[in-house]
């Protein structure tokens, strides 16, 4: 598990999959900074891993500041799956 920055929105969701490096990996959470502050451009904080992981997300099983970061940019990042559609 893993924190990934996109930088730009390749236009994955919450529960998405996404693949990087030829990694395929599941969008266990996203949240979406710069739309009134920040940065030029939109970033995505996404938590993210693989399937075998999802278990220890829902249970919490991991301490969030200690997760590795990777920044990419969205063109780096292919969606496989957009994910479910957000209910607000």
């Amino acid at each position: 598990m893993k924190r990934l920055i996109i930088h730009g929105d390749p236009g994955v969701r919450k529960g998405g999959r996404i693949e990087v490096d030829g990694e395929e990996l599941v969008c266990f959470g996203i949240s979406r900074n710069g739309e009134w502050h920040g940065p030029d451009r939109m970033q995505l904080w996404c938590v993210v891993g693989t399937e075998d992981e999802r278990e220890a997300f829902q249970k919490q099983e991991y301490v969030p500041h200690f997760l590795d970061v990777e920044a990419v940019d969205e063109s780096d990042v292919t969606v496989i799956e957009r994910g479910p559609p957000t209910i607000v």
